[in-house]
């Protein structure tokens, strides 16, 4: 895989999500195993094979019953990555029922099909990761739906927001790339087991009928055409990934700016006695949200291999096949390593109100123009007005006088209002719009999304077993 080999210093702070795991030689090895043991018992079905030998395969199908150093040494020898396993298996099964391994089936018809069942696991881990970051970005948008901020655009004060309305944001993103998740049923968990081309040939005429059992078996849904150059729904799973991680970046982008002593407004939680540099012992550094930085561009730039292995040429490419596999597995783990650093970093942030305040506080007022200069617009018109206030609030940032000062000394709006009136036009807490309602209205959607997800079990049964 193209994940770091050796891991991340931070891996103590957050909890692990299991996916790599999922991708150990193993459980992989299981996976290509309960396929087996479904074409063989949806062989049998079809009377293609003995339902006394698919019983056999079946019982058999358990990596605990195989030789696993043999198959090693085999696969080097060899140099293929499942005669050997298919060779031990039949051995396990026995010479009475053992021939029957594997009938008509290709290579690729295996370990594709056990790759999704994988990768199906894997897509549970990351919906349920999902929930409990939406559950506690919910109750964050809820505490910090009122909570004045200043606004920024391009790095500079915009108009007033609500920390709830920034959290708003990052649920709207992530429930998002949720459905997008929950959508890839039918495209991505899909058998292949068309044979070596994709025609059913080794399967006569039964092979739709046992790409069909072998579907039900593995609680999977059947290809319109099982061609081995068809990779569509893995390459879609891992753009869904992307965009997630573009998101999870940009979330991690706010919290590492609003960390920065100047603006120090949220933080990461930093448990005791975690270290922040080894000269600098002040320094508290935003380690997590680094992470996500590092991960979101990793997992980001395995969106254009996942495209090239779309390039198959004619009825099927290894090269194409084994690029995605490796691409599918990193993506996956990736994204389930980012979702681990974001419930810690969600659930645990910790907010600065006086900072904020202080913050909104330094432009003296002038965060409120365009509140003031549509409220003079309708006295004056819109581009007469934006035009006094803009010369007004150019000036002020050019001189050390307070913005109401100068709008007082300025005759057209002083014509217009008085002091307390002026006051009231560029007090930010008076123009939230409506950033308390999306809050309370993300919150309820994130709290919607997480108890559906909340509902999926942890993992799909197989009837193979």
């Amino acid at each position: 895989m193209i994940v770091a080999p050796f891991g991340r210093f931070t891996e103590g702070r957050v909890p692990d999500p299991g996916i790599a795991a999922l991708f150990t030689r193993e459980n992989r090895w299981q996976a290509r195993l309960d396929v087996e043991a479904a074409l063989a018992l949806a062989e049998a079905d079809a009377g293609v094979i003995p339902k006394e030998s698919a019983r056999a395969i079946a019982l058999t199908a358990r990596i605990e019953k195989l030789d696993i150093k043999r198959v090693l040494a085999a696969t080097a020898e060899a140099s293929h990555p499942l005669v050997p396993l298919i060779e031990e298996f039949a051995r396990a099964v026995g010479s009475k029922h053992g021939g029957w391994v594997h009938w008509g089936a290709t290579t690729q018809n295996i370990t594709q099909t056990a790759d999704v069942l994988v990768l199906r696991d894997a897509h549970r881990v990351l919906l349920h990761q999902l929930s409990r970051v939406l559950r506690s970005a919910a109750g964050l948008a809820e505490r910090s739906a009122e909570l004045p901020m200043a606004g920024r655009t391009h790095s500079q004060h915009a108009v007033p927001v609500t920390f709830g309305f920034k959290v708003a944001v990052w649920i709207d993103q992530l429930v998002a790339h949720t459905e997008r998740l929950e959508r890839l049923d039918d495209r991505l968990f899909c058998v292949l087991m068309g044979g070596a081309a994709g025609t059913f040939a080794s399967f006569g005429d039964a092979g739709r009928v046992i790409e069909a059992g072998v579907a039900h078996r593995l609680g999977l849904h059947p290809m319109r055409v099982p061609s081995r150059s068809i990779n569509d729904g893995i390459v879609e799973l891992v753009l869904v990934l992307a965009q997630l991680a573009g998101t999870i970046g940009k979330i991690a982008k706010d919290v590492y700016a609003l960390m920065q002593p100047e603006f120090a407004e949220a933080f990461e939680p930093v448990p005791e006695g975690t270290v922040g540099s080894s000269t600098m012992p002040h320094k508290r550094n935003p380690q997590l949200a680094l992470d996500l930085l590092t991960m979101s561009a990793e997992l980001r730039a395995l969106a254009a291999p996942a495209l090239e292995s779309m390039l198959h040429d004619q009825e099927a490419n290894g090269a194409m096949t084994a690029l995605l596999e490796d691409v599918a597995a990193s993506a996956a783990v990736l994204a389930g390593d980012m979702l681990a650093r974001m419930e810690v970093i969600v659930g645990g942030l910790v907010l600065d109100p006086a900072r904020m305040r202080d913050n909104i506080s330094l432009s003296a007022g002038m965060i409120g123009s365009e509140s003031l200069m549509l409220a003079l617009g309708e006295k004056i018109g819109r581009q007469k007005a934006h035009d006094v206030v803009f010369d007004v609030a150019q000036a002020a940032a050019r001189r050390d006088r307070p913005f109401v000062e100068m709008l007082l000394d300025e005759p057209v709006v002083a014509g217009a209002f008085d002091r307390a009136e002026l006051g009231e036009l560029i007090d930010p807490a008076a123009y939230l719009g409506l950033s308390a309602e999306i809050a309370g209205e993300l919150a309820a959607c994130a709290t919607t999304t997480a108890d559906r997800l909340d509902a999926l079990p942890a993992r799909a049964p197989l009837m193979t077993r």
